[in-house]
């Protein structure tokens, strides 16, 4: 097996697979034949590279960060996946996901947000084709992420507060998945990382794969090379890393960084540290690592990014952090709020506060004044303006 590809059985070494109600096994097993069916269609490339190009505004820039560079003594490049329609690598996923939908003759789309991004990318691509749309999120983070609710709102969709639990992004994935088990044949469950039962991490990080495919020839490009001596992104679910990953995971000379939310600190009990804090268990549909009590009850994260606070990975990166094929870092609020702001008066460019996770993870390595760094930059920082306004260190 490589590391890109689940077995037959949709597992990555140890972790995977589809720990599923027996109803929804027709589902599962309809989205998976007409999945592999539909990746393998000519047609389907064409519209799905054509939506990519004309709708979403691919390929996205790959832009050298000269002060950044000369601040950590590296080649440091910026995959800006923030410059996409809607703001996040999430619409590569929602385009691919909305046209199986559209395959299968679905007619309600479903989704789970934290940020809101992959929420707002959802409503999008219903609003394209045409298709009623319900989102996920939780009470919390409808209050801390506000303009993309709004923005959800505007594109039609009906958002719906999840109310138990933490009330953050687990427990909107929770409902998600309630509805989807009580409305099995009408709708489909559009997840928006590389979580769930098989096939959903396989079929997003494919998606998601077009990031690092271009990441390729825009390096060979600019540096003679297809490879980078370093890939860094952050890793909630992990959508945006495992695409950043993806044609480098076999590629054993690249370095994988994947940088985790430590809350207020690892052994604070207030962190999102999945790798540092979980054990093997099964959440959303697969065994993964995830934080968990003694008894397997889910232990709360915590994380100032919305997008970031999920007490698990998907099984892909917990394949990765188990054979040692990654490498993971955990960074506080603070180390990442303190990052975003040092990228914004660099660079000129705000991220997101998930994105802003990575960037702070450049303080915690050592390199050499010829090794080339890619970090990817997932979001954009709008919606958290209010996030950079409480934390105020600027």
């Amino acid at each position: 097996m490589t590391y890109q590809e689940p077995d037959q059985n949709g597992y990555y070494g140890q972790f995977g697979g589809a720990y599923i109600p027996e109803m929804l096994y027709p589902n599962v097993k309809e989205l998976k034949e007409n999945y592999e069916a539909m990746i393998a269609d000519p047609k389907f490339k064409e519209e799905f590279d054509g939506l990519l190009k004309d709708y979403v505004g691919r390929p996205t820039p790959l832009y050298f960060a000269k002060k950044l560079s000369e601040k950590y003594g590296a080649k440091i490049y910026l995959k800006r996946e923030d410059l996409n329609h809607t703001g996040a690598h999430k619409v590569n996923n929602t385009i691919g996901q909305i046209l199986l939908a559209k395959r299968l003759n679905k007619k309600k789309i479903i989704a789970e947000t934290g940020a809101g991004q992959h929420g707002v990318a959802t409503a999008t691509v219903c609003a394209l084709m045409n298709l009623e749309c319900i989102v996920y999120m939780g009470e919390i983070d409808i209050a801390r992420q506000r303009p993309n609710v709004e923005r959800m709102r505007l594109l039609g969709a009906t958002v719906i507060p999840a109310k138990s639990g933490s009330k953050t992004l687990k427990d909107a994935t929770n409902e998600a998945m309630r509805h989807w088990i009580n409305n099995p044949t009408d709708t489909h469950y559009i997840i928006g990382s590389v979580v769930g039962p098989h096939p959903y991490p396989d079929m997003v990080a494919k998606f998601q794969s077009i990031i690092s495919e271009e990441m390729k020839w825009q390096l060979q490009e600019k540096e003679g090379r297809e490879n980078p001596d370093h890939v860094i992104a952050c890793v909630g679910g992990g959508s945006n890393a495992a695409g950043a990953f993806y044609h480098y995971l076999d590629a054993l000379d690249v370095n994988l960084v994947a940088v985790e939310a430590a809350g207020l600190g690892v052994e604070s009990g207030e962190s999102a540290a999945t790798t540092a804090l979980g054990t093997p268990g099964v959440l959303h549909g697969s065994k993964t690592i995830l934080m968990q009590t003694n008894d397997g009850q889910v232990v709360e994260p915590y994380s100032i990014s919305a997008g970031l606070d999920y007490p698990g990975i998907g099984p892909i990166h917990a394949h990765l952090f188990d054979s040692g094929r990654a490498q993971f870092k955990y960074v506080t609020d603070d180390e990442a709020m303190t990052a975003g702001v040092e990228l914004s008066r660099l660079e000129g460019i705000i991220p997101a506060v998930e994105s802003a996770h990575a960037f702070a993870a450049l303080g915690k390595m050592d390199f050499k004044p010829d090794d080339v760094v890619v970090v990817n930059l997932s979001g954009r920082g709008d919606k958290d303006l209010e996030t950079y306004i409480k934390w105020g260190n600027y």
